[in-house]
């Protein structure tokens, strides 16, 4: 019963600071704002925490589960580049939407735990790409160019906002740019690449292959070599 009493009480505290940033309009939220706001001492504050960094820690961690229940739900088009441009325009949504949140979520060099979830659903999403054949350069690559410019113009649209309409243009310009350094758009495109274009596109693909279904007659060492050349290919 204690034990579920301590859940009660760190729910309510993560929620009440949770509301207070929300409402802060991007201004300091106390700890004792947070402690009057849920009805409790500063001592039961930082027995659930540990310090101010620990309560918005899990504050953030409550941020990233909203985002993620979001991102868990969205289906498959059938097309692994559309899918990964509704995961674009559902992140910077959601940043644009929740600016508090997302600032705290991605403007600082501390990130939650539950970031690790939404970076494999971008690596998921990236996969299917290269699996088609339609990536041209490896995974972890367009997996860090994506989630930087797509942090990147979420930061700035909340930094500068410039209504509904210049935030949408700002954002799918930079989609669609990032989008076209990475990938191509269609197995035609892919046809149609110059031949040193199509052996990149074909090494990224294969390497993915591999990474779903490891060839049981490599060794590690064998696997780990095969990995490196196909990225020297890719490259």
């Amino acid at each position: 019963m204690t034990a579920q009493k301590d859940r009660a009480t760190r729910d309510r505290i993560v929620r009440a600071a949770a509301r207070l940033l929300t409402e802060s309009d991007g201004e300091p939220v106390s700890t004792r704002a947070v402690c009057t706001a849920a009805g409790v001492g500063a001592p039961t504050l930082y027995h659930h925490f540990g310090d101010k960094q620990g309560l918005f820690d899990a504050v953030a961690a409550h941020g990233f589960e909203e985002y993620l229940a979001s991102k868990r739900a969205q289906g498959s088009t059938g097309d692994p580049i559309e899918d990964l441009r509704r995961g674009w325009d559902l992140h910077v949504e959601y940043g644009v939407t929740h600016p508090a949140f997302y600032t705290l979520m991605y403007g600082t060099s501390r990130t939650p735990a539950a970031a690790d979830e939404a970076h494999r659903i971008l690596l998921g999403l990236i996969e299917a790409i290269a699996r088609a054949g339609r990536l041209r350069v490896p995974v972890e690559t367009a997996a860090r160019v994506i989630h930087s410019a797509g942090v990147g113009v979420t930061l700035t649209l909340i930094a500068s906002p410039a209504g509904e309409d210049a935030d949408r243009d700002t954002s799918v310009r930079t989609r669609e740019a990032v989008l076209a350094a990475v990938t191509v758009e269609d197995a035609a495109q892919a046809d149609a690449a110059p031949p040193s274009h199509a052996v990149a596109l074909k090494a990224v693909a294969l390497k993915a292959a591999l990474a779903a279904a490891p060839p049981p007659a490599l060794t590690p060492s064998e696997a780990a070599l095969l990995s490196e050349w196909l990225d020297r290919v890719a490259g």
